[in-house]
C-alpha cells in the first residue's frame, strides 16, 4: 500500500521527470551539432565575456562528462566539460554564458545565490534525517517524531524554490551576454540558445515538482495515521 500509495502520488512528477530529460538531451544533442558562426568555442567564449565584463581573477578548467558544467564560487572556478570548453557550437556558447552568468551573480553578491548556498548544509541534513524520522514516527505511531521529519523534508523544496530565480537569471544573464557582446547575433542561433537553457531551466522546475508532491504524500501518509 505505501508503494502504491507513493506511485500514485508521483506519477505526475515522473512523467516531467521523463519529459525533462528526453528534452534536455535533444536541445543539447540538436545545438551542439550546429557549428556557431562566431567560430569561438565555449572557453573562448567565456574568456572574452570576462574580459568584456570586467570578470578577473576566473579560472577555467575543463572537467570530463557531459553536461558536467557548473561555476563554484568558492574558488572562483568556472569548470566546463569538454564538449562545451572545446567545441564551436551553439550549445556550447549557451552553456558556457550560462555559468559565466553565475560567475557574475557570484561577483554582484546576487542574495538568492547567496541564499541557495546558506541553504546546502540544511538541505543535506534535512534530506538524510527527514524520511528516517519519518518513517520513526510511523512505525513507533509518534506522528508528532514524523512531521518533524516532514519539516526537514520541506528544506529540499525550499533549496528547489530557491534555485529557480538563480539559474533563470543566470539565463537571462547568458542570453544578454552573447547577443550584446556579438557573439551570437543570427536569430537562428539565439533561438537554439534559449532552446539550450530553456530546457536546462526545465530541470529545476521538475525537481521542485518532485519536492512539493514528496512533501504532500509524507503529509496524506501521516494524517491518515493520526485519523
Amino acid at each position: 500500500m505505501f508503494s502504491f500509495d507513493y506511485l500514485m502520488f508521483m506519477i505526475p512528477a515522473f512523467i516531467l521527470m521523463g519529459f525533462t530529460s528526453w528534452y534536455v538531451k535533444h536541445a543539447y544533442s540538436k545545438w551542439s551539432k550546429v557549428r556557431a558562426t562566431s567560430g569561438l568555442t565555449g572557453q573562448q567564449a567565456a574568456e572574452r565575456l570576462m574580459s568584456a565584463g570586467g570578470l578577473y581573477g576566473i579560472k577555467i578548467n575543463t572537467i570530463a562528462g557531459e553536461m558536467t558544467d557548473h561555476y563554484d564560487p568558492r574558488n572562483k572556478t568556472l569548470n566546463l566539460s569538454q564538449g562545451v570548453a572545446n567545441q564551436p557550437s551553439v550549445a556550447a556558447l549557451a552553456i558556457a554564458a550560462h555559468e559565466l552568468g553565475h560567475a557574475m551573480q557570484d561577483a554582484d553578491d546576487y542574495f538568492p545565490l547567496r541564499l541557495r548556498g546558506a541553504l546546502v548544509p540544511m538541505v543535506n541534513i534535512g534530506s538524510n534525517l527527514g524520511w528516517i524520522l519519518i518513517m520513526i514516527g510511523l512505525f513507533i505511531n509518534f506522528t508528532e517524531i514524523a512531521w518533524l521529519g516532514v519539516i526537514f523534508f520541506a528544506l529540499g523544496a525550499v533549496f528547489a524554490l530557491a534555485t529557480l530565480p538563480v539559474e533563470f537569471d543566470a539565463s537571462a544573464r547568458a542570453k544578454r551576454l552573447l547577443a550584446d557582446s556579438g557573439i551570437v547575433n543570427r536569430s537562428d542561433e539565439l533561438g537554439g540558445v534559449k532552446s539550450v537553457l530553456n530546457a536546462a531551466a526545465l530541470t529545476y522546475v521538475a525537481a521542485l515538482v518532485t519536492a512539493i508532491l514528496q512533501i504532500f504524500y509524507y503529509v496524506t501518509l501521516i494524517g491518515r495515521r493520526r485519523d
